[in-house]
């Protein structure tokens, strides 16, 4: 039951990192597809690791440490990105 669960979770990633990709292809802005890419690709690689933490449970604080490196991380570069285009199309509009 744990090991259908698991693979439920890595499949389930696996789905979030193609579809966060083909926003890519559409006519909408940057940052949406950006913001698009960002969220599937958090989600995707986060069920991932909880697959992983079900598969292999005596490895509970390095996933676990990963899972939440993960979510930081991507948190934060989101908003360093929204800040960067915000100054630069300021420019623009000057």
């Amino acid at each position: 039951m744990i090991d259908l669960l698991s693979y439920t979770c890595i499949g389930v990633g696996i789905f979030f990192w193609f579809w966060g990709t083909f926003p890519l292809i559409g006519q909408r802005s940057l940052l949406f597809k950006l913001h698009t890419l960002t969220v599937a690709d958090t989600l995707g690689s986060m069920s991932i690791l909880f697959g992983l933490l079900l598969k292999i449970p005596s490895k509970w604080p390095l996933l676990t440490l990963a899972i939440i490196s993960l979510a930081m991380w991507n948190t934060m570069l989101g908003y360093v990105l929204a800040y960067c285009s915000s100054r630069e199309g300021s420019y623009e509009r000057e």
